[in-house]
């Protein structure tokens, strides 16, 4: 089995059609409520009947003190032979990657092998495909893979991308991208099947450039294709 410029090149495994809608793996943050605790007032009750009777003074009755409590946050596990990842962070946008700047660029560079990451962990490749043209072939061999082995209690072990460089000239070429230079960093990437064997290992490849092609519309940056930087 072999890796293509550090996006895994292997498909789903059969069974596992590509065109169906996808099962997000994504694992959902936990959220802790605290309760606060309030009394109820309790009024006085009329003297016996047949006598001049005073309303008792309503006295509140003793109000339980909300104790704080702390939120409890989920723990993020990577996944490893025992099953998959779980409470795996959100990749967040920088502010500056919202700006058509060289520093916003490079910004959203880093962003978007964030989320590619992100989608080796989960198979949740919902946010990166808004981001990215469908005829980014890489881009595309990568979903499948991420999509295709989280399905049917599948998941992946590692695959975990970097980015060590990342670097723009900020220009736009003739055909109108930004181009921008990444260095791309991938580990080893372990498929696994639902009853926990293992099918098989990537071994890490070697760390390699690849060029995205990138354009500014709409307000939001949007990849046009990534492809491996030749020579």
């Amino acid at each position: 089995m072999t890796s293509q410029n550090s996006f895994a090149s292997r498909v789903a495994p059969s069974g596992a059609f590509h065109s169906r809608v996808s099962r997000s793996g994504a694992a959902a943050l936990v959220v802790g409520l605290a309760l606060a605790l309030s009394g109820c007032n309790s009024g006085g009750s009329p003297g016996p009947g047949g006598t001049s009777s005073q309303v008792a003074d309503e006295t509140p009755t003793a109000t339980a003190a909300a104790t704080p409590t702390s939120t409890p946050s989920a723990v993020y596990k990577p996944a490893d032979a025992t099953g998959p990842a779980q409470n795996v962070p959100v990749p967040a946008l920088p502010e500056v990657a919202k700006t058509e700047t060289k520093e916003g660029l490079e910004a959203f560079a880093r962003y978007w092998f964030q989320l590619l990451s992100y989608g080796y962990e989960t198979g949740d490749t919902r946010s990166i495909s808004t981001l990215t043209s469908p005829a980014c072939t890489m881009c595309e061999r990568a979903r499948q893979v991420q999509q295709g082995w989280h399905q049917e209690g599948r998941w992946l072990v590692g695959g975990r991308v970097t980015t060590p460089s990342v670097n723009t000239t900020f220009v736009v070429a003739p055909d109108g991208n930004y181009q921008v230079a990444v260095q791309v960093s991938q580990e080893a990437l372990s498929y696994y099947n639902s009853d926990k064997s293992l099918d098989s290992t990537d071994p890490k490849p070697a760390d390699s450039g690849s060029l995205m092609l990138v354009v500014f519309r709409e307000g939001s940056w949007f990849v046009q294709t990534v492809e491996p930087i030749v020579g």
